[in-house]
């Protein structure tokens, strides 16, 4: 590959840069590609390549820790009320 000028971050990354650049370890990426919390590879030829785009999305829509909370606390309220 020809040496670039500009420097710009690459946009198909492997499973270890992927889990890298989402702040997981392998495994754990693996499995969270596996429950569709993040996505599934592009594939180029025999290879499993991360879109970094992708990536970012998916990384965006993960709950923080206090949204995932409220959000939990929002379904209990929904589904008490509905029994009532």
């Amino acid at each position: 590959m020809k040496s670039d000028a500009i420097s710009y971050p690459p946009r198909g990354l492997s499973r270890d840069e992927a889990a890298r650049y989402v702040g997981v370890g392998s495994t754990l990426f693996e499995e969270m590609v596996a429950d569709g919390r993040m996505p599934r590879p592009k594939h180029i030829n025999s290879r499993a390549v991360w879109d970094r785009v992708a990536l970012d999305i998916a990384f965006t829509s993960l709950p923080d820790k206090h949204n995932g909370l409220q959000q939990l606390l929002e379904r209990s309220k929904k589904g008490s009320k509905e029994i009532e």
